[in-house]
């Protein structure tokens, strides 16, 4: 492919609204295009990208024993009603009416569907297992659309639904996807974690991210330094801290002290020259509607993904100012649990501290030598964010904790959908039973925007092989017949063989060239010029190496079949 004759536009100042590394770069480069906000048009070079990884998605799928369909993007609201998701979606839901009065939405996911599909045409067990997969466009009214196409309204995704007659053979096939997505993400070069995740609106028994590892996600991860145990961080576990403090009968009583405007645990720890792990920090949430007062070791954090869980609510949110007064009667920072009337959470390594000081529910004061079970009562949960440093609960060893995107989510459904909508076989027995669901979606538009985060440098993208837009970056210098017969002869020589080529055949400045190359981040530039020509060498540059000087050079003749075998044994690596 010649630059010249098609559309690779790039730029050198990124536009004002993109902020993540690959919302610049895929928008300097000429990948991606902003239509509004969340939607994006995908260039050439951007559409190629996804299309190697579909390709690459596809060949695991297959290769795992699925099946590929393909589902309607316009759904009636029939089916998410039938499976109670209609509400439980809210404002995500992109919804419509058509010309009649009648309720339809984009689908932002297609569980609904598949099953609706499989009800209708399983009738035996001998029409069982079945895994189908679809790779389609998904529509969620995301509130704060960001980072260009990691986070958009409208996205490709890959879903794929398996269908098993019990909970054993539902084990098989989701261990299967696991060992098909973790092949997807090794042949992508992605240095990538799976970790146990939080089952979300999804619903089911249990389920797993794959984490791209890179310092721009907005997930946070807690991995063993040690073993392979990980998990994100609304579902990583931690042994229970020891007790602190002197033995509880030691403990004098309570005392309230004046710790006038001293409102954060920074503040107080000064004022009584106490450390932090001796508070109890009280928060008054707000949980479904109700306030909750949840306290927390005054050094850690509460997980509100946890904080939900532990009280059966959905909507979680810290309490506004005025919320607070109502609960406590006391000003921001003076919360606490002793003589508070409302319901009270206590994290379980809050409450293994023998003598705390917290908030006395009065503005400017604290109370001192306070004790859980002694001064007040409380649901002991587990609610706290870890910390790096923590333990693993498989080994012992640390935990740190590392930020990712996440670009896979395998779950075992169980009859959550299958049992509401219906969907049942008959077994050898001619007993009813309700069929047994898996779910495993990748976020394919989200890999284009990942891999970036994770494979740049300071001079633009640094694509792996089995993902780039092509294998070998021509660069062509001058536009002499000994040049452009040479630029001819590779090209034509290289796609003999299978290898994919962008000459760059612009008359633009060799400058310009290198760093549009460099930009542009194809694993492989080869530069032909009148000067080594004269010495019958090309010059050959990997994208990965930063310094122009380490360059080498092989002969005219030689060049397509070393390159080619470049390439290959890259691909090669990604496929072992």
């Amino acid at each position: 492919m010649r630059i010249q004759s098609g559309l690779f536009p790039t730029l050198r100042e990124a536009p004002s609204d993109a902020t993540s590394v690959s919302h610049v770069l895929l928008t300097r480069a000429g990948f991606v295009r902003r239509v509004g906000a969340g939607i994006y048009s995908y260039l050439p070079l951007g559409l190629r990208v996804q299309r190697k990884i579909e390709g690459i998605v596809r060949e695991e799928m297959d290769r795992a024993g699925a099946q590929e369909v393909l589902l309607p993007a316009l759904l009636p609201a029939e089916y998410f009603k039938e499976s109670g998701r209609w509400d439980v979606f809210g404002e995500t839901l992109l919804r419509l009416q058509d010309r009649k009065g009648g309720d339809y939405h984009l689908g932002p996911t297609h569980e609904e569907i598949i099953v609706d599909m499989v009800r209708r045409e399983v009738k035996s067990y001998r029409d069982l297992p079945l895994n189908l997969y679809q790779i389609q466009t998904k529509f969620r009214d995301e509130p704060r659309p960001r980072g260009g196409i990691l986070r958009g309204r409208e996205f490709t995704m890959k879903d794929a639904y398996s269908f098993d007659v019990d909970e054993a053979a539902a084990e098989r096939a989701y261990e299967g996807m696991r060992v098909a997505y973790s092949n997807v993400f090794d042949r992508m070069g992605f240095d990538y974690r799976m970790v146990n995740a939080d089952t979300g609106a999804m619903g089911g028994k249990k389920s797993a991210e794959f984490q791209i590892l890179v310092q721009s996600g907005e997930d946070v991860i807690a991995a063993c330094r040690q073993c392979d145990y990980a998990a994100n961080i609304e579902v990583a576990e931690t042994p229970a801290f020891p007790a602190r403090g002197p033995d509880p009968s030691q403990v004098p009583a309570r005392e309230k002290v004046h710790t006038p405007g001293q409102r954060s645990i920074e503040d107080v720890s000064k004022f009584l020259k106490s450390a932090p792990d001796r508070f109890l920090k009280s928060l008054v949430y707000v949980c479904d509607g109700n306030p909750v007062l949840v306290v927390v070791r005054g050094d850690h954090a509460v997980n509100e993904t946890k904080l939900g869980r532990a009280v059966g609510a959905t909507d979680v949110r810290m309490a506004e100012a005025d919320e607070v007064w109502q609960a406590t009667r006391a000003k921001v920072g003076f919360a606490g649990p002793v003589g508070y009337s409302g319901k009270v959470l206590i994290d379980r390594d809050a409450a293994s501290i023998s003598d705390a000081i917290t908030g006395a529910n009065e503005t400017d004061y604290h109370l001192t030598h306070v004790q859980y079970g002694r001064d007040f009562d409380a649901e002991v949960v587990n609610v706290r964010e870890l910390i790096d440093g923590d333990l693993c609960p498989r080994c012992g060893a640390s935990l740190g904790l590392y930020k990712g995107i996440e670009a896979g989510h395998i779950f075992l459904l169980g009859t959550r959908y299958t049992e509401s909508m219906g969907a049942s076989y008959l077994d050898d027995k001619g007993v009813k039973q309700t069929i047994v669901q898996g779910c495993y979606g990748i976020g394919v538009s989200r890999l284009v925007a990942a891999a970036v985060e994770q494979f740049h440098d300071a001079n633009g993208i640094t694509w792996p092989m089995a993902l780039s837009p092509y294998h070998v970056h021509v660069v062509q210098l001058g536009n002499s017949s000994e040049v452009e017969a040479a630029v001819k002869n590779l090209e034509q020589g290289l796609e003999s063989r299978g290898i994919e080529v962008l000459v760059d055949d612009r008359d633009e400045r060799p400058g310009s060239k290198f760093k549009d190359a460099d930009l542009i981040g194809i694993p492989l530039r080869v530069t032909v010029g009148d000067r080594g020509l004269k010495q019958g060498q090309l010059e050959l540059k990997p994208r990965s190496e930063p310094d122009p000087k380490k360059a080498s050079f092989i002969a005219v003749e030689s060049a397509p079949n070393e390159i080619a075998e470049l390439v290959k044994k890259a691909l090669r690596s990604a496929n072992a």
